[in-house]
């Protein structure tokens, strides 16, 4: 494919914190090897997270850092390749002549998670695409919209998603018949999240622990969406539904809690080990050396990926298969369009947790290697991001 200047925005150093790094600068990284001219755009309008002192402030000196280290050590060629544009309007990493250097000549926008403030310079980008990577909670004022009852806040946001060209959805399913996800507004084209399985596939072969992880924020600030008349919910509404998953395996299972106020007293009874969220995910290469620990993950959703069977899939999730790692996770609907089985044992109940939990124990030599394999076929940055740019120009 014809070399393209692109620029992919995120919130890598907004949320200073290794999984979150992880889920945006893979766009980066798997363009650069793609051979893009590709730069890194973060430009909220809002302040930045401090996860020290856990609040939000304006001074972004040690978020750019962070965020400039991680990008050298990816590939020296992407340190240069960012800009963070503070609430005050001060540019972090490239200055402001050389970000409007490189919007004059961009090809494609990429908006990741309506992360990026739509800026006029950035509004006459001849293609600009938009990445919903939060199925429902994107869509879920649309029947509002469409019926005249919408805020104007609500006007407000739907208006600046219709201001791009294209639209992409992590909730694969979105649009089908069985998925109700709302319909309607913006018509969605399935895509995933990108994987540099060159990131990763130089985990240890054998895992330092045979424990069970995942990395999770309990439960959303603000309440899941309402649609319907339906309340939807976080992962905690899930995770409810296994809390007692421990007393009936032998398995050691672990939760990596952010925020959202766990209920660690409740969970500690049940049998659940316990770990501080950011002591393992401080930096992109702590967290990744929690998953290359791991046997294997276990993992919820948020329920309002599951109760709609959108098929959204965790990026998490793809890098502990990239890494070997087996994952035992909730179906969100995915399992419609993914061979399931081996090395990702999809579960819809206790039971099913359960049976892809001692499965897995049973055969790691197995399920690891088709884990790799899995990750190979669905999340290969160079497939993914390939085709989404063809079909973003297309």
């Amino acid at each position: 494919m014809k070399k393209r200047t692109i620029i992919v925005s995120g919130l890598a150093a907004t949320y200073p914190l290794g999984g979150v790094a992880w889920d945006y600068i893979q766009y980066l990284h798997g363009f650069y090897r793609l051979g893009h001219d590709v730069y890194y755009l973060e430009d909220t309008g809002g302040w930045a997270y401090d996860p020290f002192n856990v609040t939000f402030v304006d001074d972004l000196t040690y978020h750019t850092k962070y965020l400039g280290d991680y990008l050298a050590a990816l590939d020296p060629g992407l340190a240069k390749r960012f800009c963070v544009i503070g609430p005050d309007d001060r540019h972090w990493g490239m200055s402001a002549e050389e970000l409007d250097a490189v919007v004059g000549r961009a090809d494609v926008f990429f908006n990741i998670s309506t992360t990026c403030q739509l800026r006029e310079s950035y509004a006459k980008i001849p293609v600009k695409v938009l990445i919903d990577s939060d199925p429902l909670y994107t869509q879920s004022s649309f029947p509002q919209f469409l019926d005249g009852t919408a805020t104007d806040e609500e006007k407000r946001n739907i208006e600046n998603m219709r201001r791009h060209d294209v639209f992409f959805s992590f909730g694969e399913n979105v649009g089908q018949d069985f998925c109700t996800v709302p319909k309607g507004v913006i018509d969605w084209i399935p895509t995933r999240q990108p994987i540099v399985l060159s990131s990763w596939g130089d985990a240890p072969a054998k895992p330092a622990r045979q424990t069970f992880t995942t990395v999770l924020s309990w439960q959303p600030a603000q309440k899941g969406p309402l649609v319907g008349g339906v309340q939807y919910g976080g992962k905690n509404l899930e995770f409810e539904k296994m809390l007692d998953l421990p007393q009936k395996t032998t398995a050691e299972l672990e939760l990596a809690l952010g925020g959202g106020k766990p209920p660690r007293e409740l969970l500690e009874e049940k049998g659940w080990k316990l770990r501080d969220g950011f002591s393992m995910s401080q930096t992109p290469w702590v967290y990744r050396d929690y998953i290359w620990d791991s046997y294997a993950e276990f993992s919820t959703a948020k329920n309002a990926y599951v109760a709609t069977q959108s098929g959204w899939f965790s990026c998490r999730t793809a890098c502990y298969l990239a890494s070997g790692r087996p994952a035992v996770v909730q179906d969100t609907g995915y399992s419609r369009f993914m061979d399931v089985g081996e090395g990702v044992l999809s579960f819809t109940s206790e039971a099913e947790a359960l049976a892809g939990i001692e499965a897995v124990r049973a055969d790691w030599d197995r399920h690891s290697a088709a884990a790799k394999a899995f990750a190979a076929r669905y999340f290969d940055s160079d497939v993914v991001l390939a085709k989404l740019l063809a079909d973003a120009l297309a």
